[in-house]
């Protein structure tokens, strides 16, 4: 795998202004850590692997999210990492370069997570503690074509919170946008049915 990805360049391009030079900066910043730190992209958003995934960066209208994939793990003595809300990463809503970390602090967690992934960690650190899961944000196109189905939209509303997740984490897994759209259709055709994402195994 290449250290760049074109992708990721066309990401940032595509990015709001405010979020270009930090998306520029946090990308060269993990590259800085190590030549073997390569990009890709995952679920839409701009990743950085190393015999794993190490860390992810996303843009959002008004803010960005930095975080990292074992951010459980990571030895944090500062208390700088946030516990997860589904858009804001790590560490909160970023919407300047001075709401991040210093430069040094990211470039120690960026040197813990290789090492995890080398020591062949593969897997998040699963809570102790149960806690209810970060809230999936509903992606855009899903609302549209949900909106578009009034008795779809009547369906899903009334749907459970867990209910409304299966079919939220399924879209938002989708490998790529050809495996997304498919499954947003299908599930609004499920949904408008006032079928479950697992229906057929009930």
């Amino acid at each position: 795998m290449e250290q760049y990805d074109s992708r990721v360049d066309a990401y940032i391009e595509k990015a709001a202004p405010f979020a270009q030079p930090i998306l520029q900066h946090l990308r060269q910043l993990v590259h800085s850590v190590s030549p073997l730190l390569t990009e890709t992209m995952k679920w839409g958003f701009p990743f950085f692997d190393y015999k794993g995934s190490v860390c992810q960066m996303a843009a959002f209208k008004e803010h960005i999210g930095f975080g990292f994939w074992k951010q459980r793990q990571l030895n944090d003595p500062g208390k700088l990492i946030k516990e997860e809300d589904g858009t804001a990463g790590s560490f909160g809503k970023i919407i300047s370069l001075s709401d991040l970390p210093a430069d040094e602090i990211l470039i120690d967690f960026i040197k813990q997570a290789m090492l995890l992934n080398e020591a062949g960690n593969k897997k998040p650190a699963v809570k102790k503690e149960t806690a209810p899961k970060a809230p999936i944000e509903m992606p855009v196109d899903f609302a549209g074509l949900l909106g578009a189905n009034p008795k779809a939209l009547e369906f899903y509303h009334n749907f459970s919170p867990s209910a409304k997740r299966e079919y939220l984490e399924w879209i938002v897994d989708a490998k790529t946008d050809a495996t997304r759209l498919k499954r947003i259709e299908t599930a609004v055709e499920w949904i408008s049915e006032g079928k479950s994402r697992h229906w057929k195994y009930k």
